[in-house]
């Protein structure tokens, strides 16, 4: 009898303790369901925008000269376009927070080169791929390596996955990087040091941080990295550590008709010519708005270029020094009429397809009409900084507005206030602030409205070109 009396006692806990864990997990589950917005397709067409989360940089998004750009920004505002509505932009300052966001219906898609894994299937829901990429190794090439030879600089790299034992790896700890790490420590069997960051450091930011020294290695796709090896000519990204991966948007996993729509749409888009555009415009365009060579060499003895007559008459015109302007558009495009690059830039003064047309400019203009479109817009820029008395201090903000545009600049003068600089002088003042803007810690400051940009370009741009400039004052009357 006492022990039938114990074996009902024992079942009564059991089927208490059951009815407990099951009410735990439904309560788990309706907290869930409470932090996880339904928002899908008919809402977000009625509220007539589409939110989608970013990262600061040059396949996800970024500002340049004026203009909004990103190799998924751009496919995305093409699918906004087509459902009519507005695409809003919200840059994500941390990518820890990505899904937390995502869920609470800060946003409605993710893009920030987002890799399909199976992991992250388990959390989100994934559009058809529109990209292919295999990850890369970023190292630093050998001090001196500009004076010797491929072969020889390429000897001294590491050549293979196994190399890595005893290496110091740093990578996004939440980011597939860190997961392929983890998995090659095993094929190789040896230890790697994987050093995790949190997602308020980005990718690109740990390649700028290999081309300074600070770290010695990082991974990022082949595909970004063909971008970055042209900003930093000491960096190398040919070693590859993966097979080629799917990058795809991310979207919370109720957004069914979202997923069903935007699915549609990518199936049709990457089998039109513009979507080939696009991407060679990211990824196999040479970036000669960019460019940083410093061969001051002209023509010949008596001219600098062909063009010596254009810019001596857009000089005229302008006020601008005739050989200031041919180093500008030495620096632009080496004196190319037919020039075409990054973002659609064209022509010898490489004008922005929304910029062009205020000074006449156009793809087809004559060599006469885009230099002295050309010497109008520096002229614009200049006046923009009358504020600023110093005539030679004026024309470098002219310079670096004309390369970065001007919601940069202003960016770095205000920084440069908050920091006890002064905000209208350029050297060693916004310059200092200019180099600060491609680090997350001063492009997510509250007083910056224009985010994260190539900051050592512009700095590079206006050094390279008053050098320039400077030696030609000395050679050519």
């Amino acid at each position: 009898m006492i022990r039938a009396i114990r074996y009902i006692a024992v079942f009564v806990c059991i089927t208490l303790f059951s009815h407990a864990c099951v009410m735990e997990a439904a309560s788990i589950d309706e907290r869930f369901d409470r932090h996880t917005v339904k928002s899908d397709l008919p809402e977000i067409l009625t509220n007539g925008k589409l939110t989608v989360l970013v990262e600061n940089s040059s396949t996800s998004y970024f500002i340049y000269k004026e203009k909004k750009m990103g190799f998924e920004y751009e496919l995305l505002k093409l699918f906004a376009d087509e459902i009519g509505v507005r695409l809003d932009v919200k840059v994500v300052h941390n990518l820890d927070n990505l899904l937390d966001m995502l869920n609470s219906g800060e946003g409605d898609l993710i893009a920030c080169n987002y890799t399909i894994t199976k992991e992250r299937g388990k959390q989100v829901s994934f559009s058809e791929p529109f990209l292919q990429a295999h990850q890369v190794l970023v190292q630093r090439k050998p001090d001196g390596w500009e004076k010797m030879k491929e072969a020889e600089w390429r000897e001294k790299l590491l050549q293979s996955a196994e190399e890595l034992a005893g290496k110091s790896v740093h990578v996004w700890k939440n980011s597939s990087y860190y997961q392929r790490l983890e998995h090659l420590q095993e094929e190789i069997g040896d230890t790697i040091h994987i050093e995790g960051v949190k997602g308020n450091m980005g990718g690109e930011e740990l390649v700028e941080m290999v081309a300074e020294g600070l770290i010695d290695y990082t991974i990022i796709e082949d595909n970004v990295a063909k971008i970055n090896t042209e900003f930093f000519d000491n960096l190398d990204a040919t070693l590859a550590l993966s097979v080629n991966q799917k990058m795809a948007f991310g979207m919370r996993k109720s957004s069914r008709l979202l997923k069903a729509k935007l699915d549609e749409w990518l199936i049709k888009f990457k089998k039109k010519g513009v979507f080939a555009h696009i991407y060679r415009r990211y990824f196999e365009t040479k970036h000669l708005g960019f460019d940083t060579q410093k061969s001051f060499v002209a023509l010949n003895g008596s001219n600098i270029s062909e063009f010596d007559a254009l810019f001596k008459q857009a000089a005229g015109k302008s006020g601008w020094d005739w050989r200031l302007l041919s180093a500008v558009a030495y620096q632009e495009s080496k004196f190319n009429p037919q020039a075409q690059s990054f973002g659609g830039a064209y022509g010898m003064m490489q004008f922005m397809p929304n910029t062009g047309p205020h000074y006449g400019v156009y793809p087809d203009s004559d060599p006469l009409t885009q230099v002295m479109g050309g010497a109008m817009k520096l002229n614009a820029d200049e006046k923009y900084w009358d504020m600023i008395k110093d005539p030679l201090q004026r024309k470098k903000f002219a310079l670096a507005s004309y390369n970065a545009g001007r919601g940069h600049i202003i960016d770095a003068q205000r920084l440069a206030k908050k920091h006890g600089l002064n905000p209208n002088i350029w050297d060693d003042n916004v310059e200092v602030m200019i180099l600060n803007l491609s680090k997350q810690e001063y492009y997510q400051d509250e007083v910056v409205r224009h985010g994260m940009m190539r900051s050592k370009t512009t700095y590079n741009y206006v050094h390279e070109v008053f050098e320039r400039y400077l030696q030609w004052v000395g050679i050519y009357s």
